[in-house]
């Protein structure tokens, strides 16, 4: 117990030690913190007193500078304004130099230096404008005033002179390069890509653009459209009479035109072929009639014998159609209209590929409120020409109906359909223009649908009324000109299907835009049949005329069987099949008929051979006198008709290879059966002491004799 009371004094004493040292140390810190701030107090004091000196002194800076500084920025504006008004003055003086300045380059012209002239122009336009402005009773406005107009009346001459100079017709080749109008040699149009028609070099077209804009929007004068239209009017005419006098001078002797400059760049430049589509050869029909007169000609000599129909060349001889017999000079005006109507139906399509081509050019000089009007205006001669041109082409056609020369008549029909596939074109590249300008190729195609309805159905009528002339027929019984002639223009018809159904459509009561491709295919399936049962009648009525009978039944058969075979070899067939379902069945039986009307003419020669009146006796038994007269009068019968039969109708013609074997075939078989058996019937009559002189013909030689039948070399 001792020991504790002594240890807890001494704990004690050692914690107040401690506590007394830190307070002492805390002490310390404190004298030492407020000796830092009453240093810091003479710091602050210090500062804020050279603070006060500074301002102090800035404020006397200040009201120092601040007069200085103002007086400067007055200078500065003063010579800022100093510096303004020389600028001015020398700009205000440059306009009075303006007219001085420009005046040689204006006289001149803007020929070569268009840019320059333009820049010149330019000052002189703002000196007018400063001297209205500021000045406008100053001589100097007057003056720039009549610089300026100067100059305008150059920019336009300078635009006419680069129009006229540079303006140059297309030629014809090129021309044809755009159409891709070379005929190939598959009958194909071998097409140049890409042959861009270019009308203006491409330096003087900009310059006529730069004018034409700069005349737009400063020269407020409308006066160059007008030059504009004029000059490249008269070269689009241009361009088109120059490809028809290249058609005059070509297509006569080739008989086809075509492009060398195609031909040139064919084996540098790859070529694609369009498919093929009916081509208007020209001369066809013209060609074909001249051939028809020489057919005429011969028939006249030699009876037609030698000149079979749908053999050699008989298609070729027979387009003629019902015209003047007498008119017989008319060769050279059918190969004139022929290269007429080539070089038309070319001009047309040159007309549209030129006439797109000029607006193309037009849009890039005239201004686009302009450019409708501008063309329409541009294209009115050309197309003025070309439609007088098929108006002569209407009239032409009327007078040849008038002259009941019908076959004239077909060169309308390739027009008319050239016409019409290019009507769409036509349609487009006039859009804008005026109303009568986009009626002018709708009026034409009308005329020639009117003229060309009334063409057909007076043809028709034609046939139907074609006189019964003996002078006319053909002695030897072949194919009458009539019936060639009706075929042949029924195959012309052929080739413009299309455009002679819509013909007869355009003639119906009802508006023809409802009418469709059947039911101008059924008019004329409908008008081929007329034509066929007109010519059937009038055949009739003309196999009357010949007093042989047989020679009649030739005759039609020749003719009928001339019809059927032309249908079957061309496509005609087909159209006569879609109103009428029978019509070769119905030609058949008619060949047939004439055929046993021909044979009936044989009766007179067989009838002898029959067993009327034919004596009967006994092998060996001696016949009166009266019955073996009958049997010498029978082979007299037959013997002289035989001989008459074969001597008259050994000229007459039966065309038709196969059908001239046929007959042959049926009437040797006939005779020659007839004729053995009543041979074998007389072999045991003793009838005459010379047999030799009635039994004059074996059956062979009867047969050669048959076979010799319509053989004029025989």
């Amino acid at each position: 117990m001792g020991l504790g009371s002594r240890m807890v004094p001494t704990e004690d004493s050692a914690r107040k030690r401690e506590i007394e040292d830190k307070l002492k140390q805390e002490q310390e810190t404190l004298s030492f913190i407020r000796e830092n701030l009453e240093k810091s107090d003479q710091l602050t004091k210090g500062m804020v007193s050279i603070l006060s000196s500074f301002e102090s002194r800035l404020m006397q800076l200040e009201n120092s500078i601040i007069p200085v500084h103002k007086q400067t920025e007055n200078l500065q504006r003063l010579q800022e304004n100093v510096d303004k008004t020389l600028s001015c003055m020398d700009h205000v003086i440059g306009y009075y130099h303006v007219a001085k300045d420009t005046d040689r380059i204006i006289r001149e012209g803007p020929t070569g230096r268009l840019d320059e002239y333009l820049s010149c122009i330019a000052k002189i336009q703002k000196a007018v404008e400063y001297f209205q402005d500021n000045n406008p009773d100053s001589p100097e406005l007057n003056t720039v005033k009549s610089l300026f107009e100067k100059g305008k009346e150059l920019l336009e001459a300078e635009f006419r002179s680069l129009l006229t100079r540079y303006s140059k017709p297309v030629p014809p080749i090129l021309i044809l390069d755009a159409l891709g109008a070379e005929l190939g040699p598959d009958d194909e149009l071998d097409v140049q890509e890409d042959v861009v028609l270019e009308h203006l070099p491409e330096a003087v077209l900009q310059d006529i653009i730069c004018i034409s804009g700069w005349l737009t929007e400063y020269g407020r004068n409308q006066d160059f459209m007008n030059v504009y239209y004029q000059i490249r009017s008269s070269q689009l005419d241009r361009s088109i009479k120059g490809l028809k006098d290249h058609f005059r001078k070509n297509s006569a002797s080739s008989g086809a035109l075509y492009s060398p400059a195609v031909q040139t760049k064919r084996k540098e430049t790859p070529t694609k072929k369009l498919p093929k589509r009916p081509v208007y050869i020209p001369g066809t029909i013209r060609k074909a009639q001249n051939l028809l007169k020489q057919y005429s000609q011969l028939d006249g000599k030699k009876g037609g014998s030698n000149l079979t129909p749908l053999e050699g060349n008989y298609h070729e001889l027979r387009l003629k159609i019902l015209s003047d017999p007498s008119d017989r000079s008319s060769t050279g005006k059918d190969e004139v209209l022929d290269i007429e109507i080539d070089s038309y139906i070319h001009c047309i399509s040159a007309f549209v590929k030129l006439a797109q081509s000029e607006y193309a050019l037009l849009t890039e000089i005239i201004p686009e409120h302009h450019q409708k009007k501008t063309f329409d205006s541009l294209i009115q001669e050309a197309l003025d020409s070309l439609m007088l041109e098929g108006e002569g082409v209407v009239a032409a056609a009327r007078r040849a109906i008038f002259r009941h020369d019908y076959s004239a008549v077909l060169s309308i029909f390739p027009v008319l359909r050239h016409l019409k596939n290019n009507k769409g074109d036509f349609d487009n590249t006039l859009q804008g223009t005026a109303a009568s300008t986009k009626n002018k190729l709708p009026a034409l195609i009308t005329s020639m649908e009117t003229i060309g309805a009334k063409a057909l159905e007076e043809f028709a009528d034609s046939i139907k009324n074609d006189p019964d002339k003996e002078y006319n027929m053909p002695k030897d019984g072949t194919v009458h000109e009539l019936t060639s002639n009706a075929i042949l223009f029924l195959q012309q018809l052929l080739d413009f299907h299309e455009t002679a159904g819509a013909m007869l459509a355009s003639q119906e009561s009802s508006s023809s835009s409802s009418y469709t491709s059947d039911f101008n295919k059924r008019l004329l399936s409908s008008y081929i049949c007329k034509v066929l049962g007109n010519l059937q009648l009038n055949l009739l009525s003309k196999s009357k005329v010949y007093e042989d009978q047989a020679l009649s039944a030739i005759f039609l058969h020749n003719n009928y069987n001339y019809i059927l075979k032309s249908l079957e070899k061309s496509e005609l067939i087909q159209l006569v099949t879609v109103t009428q379902k029978r019509a070769e069945n119905s030609y058949r039986e008619l060949i047939e008929q004439q055929i046993l009307t021909y044979q009936r003419s044989w009766l007179k020669v067989t009838e002898h051979l029959t067993d009327k009146n034919m004596p009967v006796s006994q092998p060996g038994a001696k016949l009166k006198d009266k019955e073996r007269q009958v049997v010498k009068d029978k082979f007299k019968g037959f013997n002289e008709g035989l001989e008459e039969l074969c001597r008259t109708q050994k000229f007459w013609a039966v065309p038709d290879k196969d059908q001239r074997d046929f007959i042959r075939r049926e009437q040797k078989r006939a005779v020659s059966e007839a004729y053995r058996n009543f041979l074998h019937r007389c072999a045991n009559i003793s009838f005459t002491k010379n047999p030799e002189k009635y039994h004059k013909y074996r059956p062979e030689e009867v047969e050669e004799m048959i076979d010799r039948l319509f053989d004029t070399s025989a």
